[in-house]
């Protein structure tokens, strides 16, 4: 199995090298993200742990590349960043896991080896729903071919939901989830988002998406 550590704290990498080659890994490391990025598009890694604050290229943009350029290996995103809504980023721009620093390595060994006795997954690019159609790589919409212009804030409420199709999402977790914050009674930020989105999404047309579901909060799904 082939690892590519992107990372620029040369302690870190050193010790990272250090454990996954005595793990039994072969590992190639890059001290910042331009390298990093040549390295992953010319040898098939099979995981790539990438630190997100990096110099050159930060890991945000090395992680879109890579998906442009259809190299689907394994990413495990590194970084001090712990905010709900960078997590949530990095998952639906295609990483495959996120660990937070300070890390133990003997975590992010057992991440390592979790990632890799799972078949090749490959992230999941588009959902689709009855009409409708979200590239998640992309930040793109249609519906009945025709493109939905939304906001940043719209498209991830969007695929939050696609990404769950089926399944009631409360109120607390879609404010936690898109907006990074506890969710206030008090506060109708989640419902009026909804609103906006349906109109949208649904109310152009005749079939109906996004369903509310009464004291619990929003699911979608196509009706029978």
């Amino acid at each position: 199995m082939k690892i590519l550590v992107i990372e620029d704290e040369v302690k870190t990498s050193r010790f990272l090298w250090k454990g996954l080659s005595e793990a039994g890994y072969v590992v190639d490391v890059a001290a910042n993200g331009l390298d990093g990025l040549h390295l992953a598009l010319e040898v098939d890694f099979d995981l790539i742990i990438l630190d997100v604050m990096l110099p050159t290229l930060d890991g945000w943009r090395v992680l879109t590349r890579l998906r442009e350029a259809g190299r689907r290996a394994l990413v495990l995103m590194l970084t001090a960043l712990d905010a709900v809504h960078h997590r949530v980023r990095g998952f639906e721009m295609g990483a495959d896991d996120y660990l937070i620093k300070p890390f133990a390595f003997s975590e992010l060994l057992a991440r390592v080896r979790s990632l890799l006795r799972r078949a090749p997954p490959r992230a999941q690019e588009t959902v689709r729903m009855a009409d409708l159609e979200i590239d998640l790589l992309r930040h793109r919409a249609t519906r009945a071919g025709q493109k939905l212009e939304l906001t940043s804030k719209e498209f991830l409420l969007l695929s939050l939901l696609a990404r769950r199709a089926g399944e009631v999402l409360s109120r607390t977790l879609i404010a936690e989830m898109v907006w990074d914050m506890n969710f206030d009674s008090d506060t109708n930020v989640v419902d009026v988002n909804v609103r906006r989105l349906r109109s949208k999404v649904d109310d152009p047309f005749p079939l109906k998406l996004i369903h509310t579901v009464r004291g619990a909060g929003y699911v979608l799904e196509a009706e029978p």
